[in-house]
């Protein structure tokens, strides 16, 4: 039986480098693996030209298209991103904000409202700490650059909320610097922290607060999951085990290459540290696909997404994935 062409696109990640390499098959299929360099590029071509069959995509904008009622996506519970968010929310040390109550009527700014690790942050911010998100004004913008940060196409939100777009020639990172916005909530660290003495983290503790988190909600937050074209995934049903078998496999030897002790498979002096907490925190897995393992986060995601006026009412957990047989669907 001749296999099935198809392209998948997504960024670079170790737990699904098998799959890229052709190390693992996706069974049935014949795939042509797209590797681009930023998830935002994904995103776009894929929301805003269904460019690719199977992709990578934004958790929060496939979220939104489906609660708005018409989603061109199927989705299968595998999350090649996923990142604590409280070290990305960074402030002008001379702004006076010494906990997160103090953003309560300040300007902060973020490269897209939309973006799901902005509104994990705010989610956070909102339930670990009381923040009144209402009284903040929000700053869109791209961080190191002039402009905006991509070409989003999630539809639009259900109350009105106070955002106004960057229209200067200088990027929200330079901002944060300067003074002119107080705070900054990012996907990444911005260029000037480190550089600039006026950039630091809200939480410098950071790293002991997402996983005082995890420990006690059990969430790891969600960035990305991935999703077929709806048209392909309708015709050819199969294709959302099959994908998902593979994508098990390839994480599984990801994992087996990460804990080898003979030599470090990446560039971390104590990786074996690292691979000793993960055991002790997240039970040897702290990348487990499917529902079961992930309810709590998903369920905060969900929450989150109702709260922050992206989707009218909470979607079951079960109604954002297709169907996959027997253990598979656990």
């Amino acid at each position: 039986m001749s296999r099935l062409p198809l392209t998948f696109a997504s960024c670079r990640y170790d737990r699904l480098e098998a799959i890229r390499d052709g190390d693992v098959a996706v069974e049935g299929v014949e795939l042509n693996c797209l590797t681009l360099n930023s998830g935002r590029d994904v995103f776009d071509r894929m929301v805003g030209g269904r460019e690719f069959d199977v992709a990578e995509l934004s958790a929060s904008e496939y979220i939104s298209l489906l609660g708005a009622g018409d989603c061109p996506f199927a989705a299968i519970p595998v999350f090649p991103s996923r990142v604590f968010r409280h070290g990305y929310i960074f402030v002008n040390a001379r702004a006076g904000i010494r906990t997160a109550k103090d953003l309560e009527g300040r300007r902060v700014g973020l490269p897209l409202y939309t973006q799901t690790a902005a509104i994990w942050a705010r989610g956070h911010l909102q339930h670990q700490f009381g923040v009144d998100l209402s009284t903040i004004r929000w700053v869109q913008g791209a961080v190191e650059k002039a402009g905006t940060h991509g070409s989003p196409h999630a539809p639009p939100l259900l109350a009105p909320v106070r955002i106004e777009q960057n229209q200067g020639g200088e990027p929200l990172g330079e901002l944060l610097a300067r003074g002119e916005i107080d705070a900054l909530i990012g996907s990444r660290k911005p260029e000037s922290f480190g550089r600039h003495p006026d950039v630091a983290r809200l939480f410098p503790d950071y790293r002991a607060r997402e996983r005082e988190l995890y420990e006690t909600t059990g969430i790891f937050p969600i960035m990305h999951l991935i999703a077929f074209r709806r048209d392909l995934y309708e015709r050819h049903r199969w294709l959302a085990t099959s994908f998902y078998k593979a994508f098990i496999e390839s994480k599984r030897r990801a994992l087996a290459r990460m804990r080898y002790a003979g030599s470090l498979g990446c560039m971390l002096p104590w990786l074996l540290a690292e691979i000793e907490e993960v055991d002790t925190v997240f039970g040897g897995d702290a990348w487990p696909y499917g529902i079961k393992a992930n309810r709590a986060t998903l369920q905060a995601l969900v929450q989150y997404m109702a709260e922050q006026h992206f989707i009218a009412r909470a979607i079951a957990i079960e109604d954002l994935f297709v169907p996959l047989p027997g253990e598979l669907a656990s």
